[in-house]
């Protein structure tokens, strides 16, 4: 295949539009067809491939998402490291609408969705121990902070089905875990990445409260109306420290990653 990338981007057109040189690719994969044309940029020297995850027009739902073949169609493109930036509601008082959280663990309570690509015969059990790789978590993390960003070093997100968001009481029993975010995509984007040994970074921008907070009743619970007037509001933040991370993920994994061996722990 011609075409090739070293970092892939799951984002919309905001992130890219602005940028010289597009070109809009269709990868074919075995899984069915990825959310739609992947657009090819360079940045910093480094060729991105850029691909909504919802589509363009945002008509594929969370549960809808073709999760694996968006993943093999950056793979086939030899995409090496993955920034998978999303929408989130707090769980936690602290943290707040505008912040970001660079996450370090995840809770599926996600169902129905093919969330690998191990089907057999080769039974494989991948470790999800720590399914973000910590290289461009810290990467995330320092250029957040020289940009002035709210970055939370880490938390968890608790990734729920949707379409809809939460009951008042599903929230509350989210939030005495002690999970932090909530989101309806990093599940199985982020494993699946894992199983192919591609790097994997979660970007949460935090849009809202979810279903509100107990302690303060003038939170409304979030409505769909509001995630977008606030994504929107720092969309530009979001998409400078996306260029900002291209520009300083090195061109060869370091020792804090281990997401290339994935595989070889997994198999008898």
């Amino acid at each position: 295949m011609a075409h090739k990338a070293d970092i892939g981007i799951f984002g919309g057109s905001g992130f890219y539009e602005l940028l010289p040189d597009v070109e809009e690719v269709w990868i074919e994969t075995p899984y069915g067809p990825p959310s739609d044309k992947i657009a090819l940029a360079v940045i910093e020297g480094k060729r991105v491939a850029f691909l909504p995850r919802h589509g363009k027009d945002h008509r594929f739902p969370p549960h809808k998402i073709n999760y694996r073949a968006n993943i093999w169609a950056m793979k086939e493109l030899g995409v090496t490291r993955i920034i998978g930036p999303c929408a989130a509601g707090s769980l936690q008082p602290h943290i707040k609408p505008g912040d970001f959280v660079v996450t370090d663990q995840f809770v599926n309570r996600t169902w129905g969705r093919e969330d690998t690509f191990y089907d057999g015969p080769v039974t494989t059990h991948i470790s999800a121990a720590d399914p973000y790789c910590e290289e461009l978590r810290q990467i995330a993390i320092q250029e957040g902070k020289k940009l002035g960003i709210a970055v939370h070093e880490r938390g968890t997100v608790v990734v729920i089905s949707g379409p809809r968001f939460s009951t008042r009481a599903e929230s509350r029993e989210f939030r005495s875990h002690g999970w932090e975010v909530i989101n309806m995509t990093q599940y199985p984007e982020c494993i699946l990445a894992r199983e192919l040994g591609i790097c994997y970074v979660n970007i949460a921008l935090i849009t809202d409260y979810d279903a509100g907070l107990e302690d303060d009743p003038s939170v409304e619970p979030v409505s769909h109306e509001a995630v977008l007037k606030v994504f929107q509001e720092n969309n530009h933040k979001l998409r400078e420290l996306l260029y900002k991370m291209v520009a300083a993920i090195p061109p060869e994994r370091g020792c804090r990653c281990s997401c290339a061996e994935a595989l070889k722990t997994a198999r008898g």
